[in-house]
């Protein structure tokens, strides 16, 4: 994922480096929380459940195997739902400290993974951005008069 330039000074010199070892020497190449594998083509139900064409299963949102009867994604019909998605790993902090760069504070995960885990997050500085609109508007009689 892109750094944001105004928060690119929070990073070390060496982060792709850094971000690379972590994502491709320990994780090897897959999601650390549900397992699915970097740059490639993943089919992928709406409550999370996605078909491991290594092993031939579907998994649960959380890596886990399924004993399903479900058919294998080329033979699910259209009624399921199903999409394809392409897997990119990237480099996650799991205090959300980024000057924390501590091997054990960092965390490979897929797309997914990474918008769950920073969700909280996410919804605060939502909330922040909200009241900061709101009390523009209420200074300068914007749109929330």
């Amino acid at each position: 994922m892109p750094i944001k330039r105004e928060l690119r000074g929070f990073y070390p010199i060496d982060w792709r480096e850094l971000s690379h070892s972590i994502r491709f020497r320990r994780a090897k190449g897959s999601c650390e929380h549900c397992g699915r594998p970097h740059a490639q083509l993943v089919c992928v139900l709406g409550d999370g459940r996605w078909f491991d064409t290594d092993l031939v299963t579907w998994r649960d949102g959380k890596g886990r195997r399924l004993r399903t009867n479900l058919p294998a994604p080329a033979d699910l019909p259209e009624a399921f739902g199903h999409r394809w998605t392409l897997v990119r790993l990237a480099c996650a902090h799991l205090n959300h400290d980024i000057a924390d760069n501590a091997a054990s504070n960092l965390a490979a995960l897929c797309q997914r993974c990474h918008m769950i885990h920073d969700r909280p997050h996410h919804l605060t500085r939502r909330r922040v951005t909200y009241l900061m609109r709101r009390a523009i508007g209420d200074l300068f009689d914007g749109l929330y008069r």
